[in-house]
Order: C-alpha cells, then sequence, then structure tokens
C-alpha cells in the first residue's frame, strides 16, 4: 500500500466553473483517487478555491461588492458545483482560510531565510486608469522570439519560452485592451537561477521514469534554458501580506506563490481538522510517499517549475545550500499530469463571448454521470478535444443506455421476473467461464491504465467488457428458456450475468459513481460502494470567517477485485438507471449557445 497524494488544481474564484475547467482538473482527478482508494493506497485528495489577485479586483468593481464578496459568492457555487459532479475531496477549502495564510507567510520566509528570495527593482504593469497592477497573464501581446500573437505576459504556448510583460510587442491588458504603463517598482523574485540546476537534475530524473506525458516533461525541460528570476510579490492590496514588509499595505505575495501552496496548507488544515496537527507530513516528508498534480496544459509551468523551485529552497537544496524550513523536507512531485484543452462546438471557451456552458447548467439538465463519462471517454488527455452536444447525446445514448445501461435493466428485470433473487448457478458451460474469466482479468487492465493516467484506454476497456456481457446475453438467450427442464440454465446464465453486472460496476464506480451505487442496489446490496463527497459548514481554525468545505468519508469502498455476487439478494424490477436523451437536445443546446453568443 503507498500513501497517495492527489493534489487538484484550484479553481480561480472569480466565475463559475465551465466544463472546460473540470475536464481538465475534476474528472480525471476523481477518478484517479476513487480507484487508488479501491485499490488500497492511503490517499489524501486536496484543493480550494484560489482568491487573491486583480481579476477578483476587477470583476468585484465591475458589481459594485467587495473582493472577499465576490469570493464568498463564487466560493459557494464552485464548491456546491464540485460536489455535484461527485469529485471525492478529502477537503477542499480556500486560499482565504487564515490557516493558509499562515502557511504561506511561513513558506517565504523559509525560502527568504535560505537566499533564494531577492529584492531587487524591475518594472511592473500598471493599468493607466485603474492605477492597479495587471498580473502578468492578464497582458498579451506579441512574442518576441517567434512572433506569435495573444503571447501571454508569462510564456508564449506557441513557442513554450518564459517571457516578462515587458517583452511583449505591443502589449494590451486582457481586462480592458489599454495599453499598460511600466513602472518601476521593488519586489521579492524567487532566485530561479540558483535551483535550475537541482530543478534539471531532478526533470531528468522524471523523464527516466517514462511516465511523465512526452509534452509535460519536453515543456518543462525547455523552459529551464532561459530560465530567470520571478516576481513573487505585487503591488496590490488584496493577497497575503509580504512578511518584513508589514509597513508597505499595497504589497502582497503573488497569487501564484500562494496558490500552489495550497496543496501543503490544505494538508495541514485536513490534518488540524482530524485532530492530529502533524498528520499531513505521511504526505509530504516520507520520500516513499507518491504525489500526482492534476491541471491543464497553462498550468505546467507552475506545477513542474515554480512549485517545485519553491519547494527546493524551503529544503535547502539549490546552488545557495540552506536548512528545511519548519514544514520539513517536502517531496517534489511523483507526477505533473496535465490535460490538454477542451474546446466547444470547435471553439475555445470564452465566458465573455458566451461559447461556454458552466457545469451547474450541465447538471441542472442531464445527469452527473453522462458528463463524467463523455469527459473520460473523449476528453482532453493528451491531446486537445472537442465537446459537441451531438456527441454528447451520441455517447450517453449509444454507449451509456444502450450499452450498459441496457445490460444492468436486464439482467435485473430477468431476474426480478424469473427468480426475485440473485440466484445460485449450476455447472458453469464454457461459455460463462470465458466472460467470467475475461472481465476478471478486466481489473488488472483498467487498473493499471488508470494508474498510468490513461483513463481514455480504461473506460474503453470497461465498455468493451460490457459489450461481450451484451453478446453472451444474445448468444445465451436466457429470455426464451420458459421449459422446467431448462430452469437451471436459466438460473446459471442469469448468476452469471449477475457475476459480470457487480464486476463491471465496480470497475466503472471511480468514473460513475452515482450510477454505481444504484446498480449496486438494483442487485439487491445496500450500502454505497462509491461514497459521496458533502459540504460542511465550518468554522476557520484561526479566528477567521467561517466557510463551506467539501469532505467526505471514503473508506469502506469494496477492493479493487473481483468481489463474488451474493446470492439470495432480493431484486425487483428495475427502473432505468440512465436517461435516453431526445436527439433534438443537440440543436436546442445549439440555439441556447448561439443566443448566449449573440447577448
Amino acid at each position: 500500500m503507498s500513501t497517495v497524494l492527489s493534489a487538484v488544481a484550484w479553481p480561480y474564484a472569480n466565475g463559475p466553473r465551465h466544463i472546460g475547467h473540470v475536464a481538465g482538473f475534476g474528472v480525471p482527478s476523481d477518478v484517479f483517487s476513487r480507484y487508488m482508494r479501491m485499490a488500497g493506497h492511503d490517499v489524501l485528495m486536496v484543493s480550494g478555491t484560489d482568491e487573491h489577485g486583480t481579476p477578483i479586483l476587477v470583476e468585484a468593481d465591475k458589481e459594485g461588492i467587495s473582493a472577499r464578496e465576490l469570493a464568498d459568492r463564487n466560493n459557494r457555487l464552485i464548491v456546491e458545483d464540485l460536489v455535484a459532479l461527485g469529485l471525492s475531496y478529502d477537503l477542499f477549502t480556500r486560499t482565504t482560510s487564515r490557516n493558509h495564510y499562515q502557511v504561506v507567510q511561513e513558506m517565504f520566509v523559509a525560502v527568504r531565510d535560505n537566499g533564494y528570495m531577492i529584492e531587487k527593482t524591475g518594472h511592473g504593469a500598471i493599468s493607466p486608469s485603474t492605477g492597479r497592477t495587471l498580473p502578468d497573464r492578464y497582458i498579451e501581446g506579441t512574442c518576441p522570439i517567434c512572433g506569435t500573437p495573444g503571447a501571454r505576459g508569462d510564456q508564449c504556448d506557441a513557442c513554450g519560452n518564459q517571457l516578462d510583460p515587458t517583452d511583449l510587442i505591443d502589449p494590451v491588458s486582457r481586462i480592458n485592451g489599454e495599453t499598460p504603463k511600466f513602472v518601476e517598482t521593488t519586489h521579492w523574485y524567487l532566485d530561479l537561477p540558483s535551483l535550475a540546476a537541482e530543478l534539471g537534475r531532478w526533470l531528468d530524473e522524471r523523464e527516466a521514469t517514462g511516465l511523465w506525458r512526452p509534452n509535460v516533461i519536453r515543456f518543462s525541460q525547455n523552459i529551464l534554458e532561459d530560465i530567470k528570476p520571478r516576481a513573487m510579490t505585487r503591488d496590490i492590496d488584496w493577497g497575503i501580506p509580504v512578511p518584513g514588509w508589514e509597513d508597505q499595505p499595497t504589497k502582497r505575495l503573488y497569487v501564484w506563490f500562494d496558490a500552489v501552496i495550497g496543496y501543503l496548507s490544505a494538508s495541514i488544515e485536513w490534518a488540524r481538522r482530524q485532530g492530529d496537527a502533524e498528520l499531513w507530513r505521511k504526505w509530504w516528508n516520507d520520500p516513499e510517499a507518491l504525489s500526482y498534480y492534476f491541471m491543464g496544459k497553462d498550468n505546467i509551468v507552475f506545477h513542474s517549475q515554480i512549485w517545485p523551485a519553491e519547494m527546493l529552497a524551503q529544503n535547502g537544496k539549490g546552488d545557495k545550500g540552506g536548512e528545511p524550513g519548519r514544514f520539513g523536507e517536502l517531496n517534489l512531485p511523483t507526477e505533473v499530469v496535465s490535460s490538454e484543452f477542451l474546446t466547444m462546438e470547435g471553439k475555445k471557451f470564452s465566458s465573455s463571448k458566451g461559447v461556454v456552458i458552466y457545469v451547474r447548467d450541465v447538471l441542472d439538465r442531464y445527469q452527473p454521470d453522462a458528463l463524467r463519462y463523455f469527459i473520460s471517454a473523449a476528453g482532453p488527455e493528451n491531446q486537445d478535444a472537442d465537446f459537441t452536444w451531438s456527441e454528447f447525446v451520441s455517447r450517453t445514448n449509444n454507449e451509456l443506455v444502450a450499452g450498459w445501461g441496457n445490460l444492468v435493466n436486464r439482467t435485473a428485470a430477468m431476474i426480478a421476473k424469473n427468480v426475485g433473487e440473485v440466484p445460485e448457478a449450476g455447472e458453469l458451460e464454457e461459455i460463462d467461464e470465458q466472460l467470467l474469466s475475461a472481465i476478471r482479468e478486466g481489473f488488472t487492465t483498467v487498473g493499471g491504465l488508470i494508474e498510468a493516467h490513461r483513463q481514455r484506454a480504461a473506460i474503453a476497456e470497461v465498455m468493451r467488457l460490457v459489450g461481450e456481457a451484451n453478446r453472451y446475453v444474445s448468444e445465451t438467450e436466457p429470455f426464451k428458456m420458459k421449459s422446467e427442464e431448462q430452469r437451471p440454465r436459466l438460473l446459471t446464465v442469469l448468476h452469471v450475468l449477475a457475476q459480470a453486472v457487480t464486476d463491471l460496476n465496480t470497475m466503472l464506480a471511480p468514473f460513475l459513481p452515482f450510477s454505481a451505487n444504484e446498480v449496486e442496489k438494483a442487485l439487491g446490496g445496500e450500502r454505497q460502494i462509491a461514497p459521496m463527497p458533502e459540504i460542511h459548514a465550518v468554522e476557520d481554525l484561526d479566528g477567521g470567517p467561517g466557510y463551506p468545505i467539501i469532505t467526505g468519508d471514503y473508506s469502506g469502498v469494496p477492493a479493487w477485485e473481483h468481489r463474488p455476487v451474493v446470492t439470495g439478494r432480493p431484486v425487483a424490477k428495475p427502473t432505468p438507471i440512465f436517461v435516453k436523451l431526445d436527439p433534438a437536445v443537440a440543436a436546442e443546446e445549439l440555439e441556447r449557445l448561439e443566443a448566449k453568443s449573440e447577448g
């Protein structure tokens, strides 16, 4: 058994999340975490809302409310949406908790005291109309290296090079299109060049494992070639105060310095809420512990360079040496699991242009497992993928309903009609043995694929086995076995089907947790085989305002292995578990999208 940290990207609290977001960080991390728990590992899945930075202030100003009010509202919306999607966080918290403030400030002090924060004067981008600092990512222009338009102020996605806003040709603010003003300002910079050699060694070790997705490891190594110090403070009054600069209330720690530390602070908060303040160290200080970070590809640099550099600096492992801070020697990521982008009907997601479908809107109209299935089967795992309503309807109807739903429904219906309970098996024939053996072997194959973050292949393999089980029904024809002489054979076939559905349901539970519980019930089971997350209202541990968290008890899940079906369990006439969609849904949703983009 391994100790596994599942570190999930922190959704930004400037608005509700769309399906492109959860396709990158949400569903893949949950499938992995649920599987790893079933495989017997000690999993800690953490995240929260990222609530600091200029975009929050911009949106709050637009609405005429305070930054805290906006963060509170969107934190609640995001928490509700992620629970409705069934994401099984051990703790989903927020970056405005006092615990987070303390951990971030302690991390900063440790990095600074080891010599990896350098104070220097540079140029910061200011909005001429508001006087506020513009984040690097909110400035766009032409890349000076490859000439691609639309490069951001921190990096060019086209050539992968790290940039400063002052490098851009014809820079403009993404917020309002104005040309930023660059002013002289003093900040603390993370001395990345003094950490580059150690970062390079670590990345080479990671590459040698062969586990990282090629795009992630290549990109991460490339950005080391032109590494330079990066500002870790900002001229802004919404964020975490800078230790030592308490007399400068308009200086704050950069939101991306504080956000990535959230993985650590959330683990510490979780431990404190368990009543054992040092319990987090199992996942962070034990060199045998594993850690997986889930996000979209636009966040690779922060997880494969900035965060590991901060940990190395805290550990005292760069060119300047040093001693580990209060957090001890922190484990660097085992793997950065980055997804590509999900587009929407061939277009890039854009809330401002109306090219968007929010998680809440999908879950208001469709089953959560239908969305989870689409993301798992057709999501942007290792290449960009396109969400279309016609494919969503097609996959729901032809795969979930006609494939898996049909197998479950007719198995339960035949058992209910002919026996009323899961029957005992008689002597098995070769066709029975072949199906049961193929499905048992599926645990090894599917589990290995999930563990390797190949979830599309994993769910495709389960659905292939679902197809084998449906073919078994067609070939054995239990619905034609009417005579008393055929009854022993009928009972055996129904037992084999009950066993097949039970094992396939175990394999599908990480992907489709809501329906997994319903399938278990349909065959007479009484427990949740896929425990669900809950929202708890909690007090801030250090005296700040209370807030909602996501947590849950995920113990008691079935093991990731063949589980003998319990004979004698009562089976009633089933109701369909999946809802078949009217093909007209696709056209209706496209009309909605069109109206939104025109409005």
